[in-house]
């Protein structure tokens, strides 16, 4: 498999001039770990996640090197850290020039790519332009949609795909981090819903797509208010089994 057979197209991006607290409000409300950072001419220039937050000064956990550690590493070094704890915008969080791969990667080589930089997303570029991201999620939902002896996605798995997400961008009620895996016919659909009402609304639309066979429904539903996340009844339903 490669990399646009499992891929998340629809890609949340912040500029580099983004405030940290609405990007950290960005991935809060839309339930994702990373976001792309693009610049005016909408080339890909960064990448902001989870772990960028993590030592912040409004929340008194600033990194402290002790003295001699900061003697060996140097001026530029606590320099650095200022910038990283007490930034306001996402340019002075961000990892810049990250890794990234095609469409046409190859899912061992995403995998050595992601273990060998320690990263936890990858994403996707036409040129420099960012057309999808790849992360561990997508990685778990294929592993755990397709583990089974069927053929490898086939041309007509790839076109049923696109039509299925084509489809499903067009309305309001298109999942959050959208996933569409096909294989031999047979459709996963993953990402986050916010009303249970577009979970069968997900599920006629793939359906309605020529070619389809089967549609496995792993949408999980979270409340924006409280948080609490339900995974889909499908989901609940074979590990009660298990």
């Amino acid at each position: 498999m490669r990399a646009h057979q499992i891929m998340t197209r629809s890609v949340i991006s912040v500029t580099p001039d983004t405030s940290i607290v609405e990007a950290a409000n960005i991935m809060l409300k839309r339930h994702v770990s990373g976001l792309t950072v693009i610049d005016n001419s909408g080339k890909l220039v960064g990448v902001v996640s989870e772990g960028d937050f993590i030592r912040r000064s409004e929340i008194g956990t600033g990194r402290k090197r002790g003295r001699w550690l900061r003697f060996i590493l140097g001026p530029g070094t606590s320099a650095s850290d200022f910038v990283h704890e007490h930034g306001r915008k996402v340019s002075e969080v961000m990892t810049d020039s990250p890794v990234t791969i095609t469409e046409d990667t190859a899912l061992a080589e995403i995998v050595d790519l992601m273990e060998r930089n320690n990263v936890k997303r990858l994403p996707v570029v036409r040129g420099d332009k960012v057309v999808g991201i790849v992360s561990r999620a997508n990685l778990l939902q294929a592993v755990a949609g397709l583990a089974r002896e069927v053929p490898d996605p086939t041309a007509d798995d790839d076109h049923i795909r696109s039509r299925i997400i084509d489809t499903m961008e067009k309305n309001d009620w298109c999942p959050f981090g959208l996933n569409v895996i096909v294989r031999d016919g047979i459709v996963h659909l993953s990402g986050v819903i916010t009303e249970e009402r577009a979970r069968q609304a997900a599920i006629v639309a793939a359906e309605n797509v020529e070619g389809v066979k089967k549609v496995h429904d792993h949408l999980c539903w979270v409340d924006t208010m409280s948080g609490v996340y339900l995974n889909s009844p499908e989901d609940d339903e074979l590990a009660k089994a298990s």
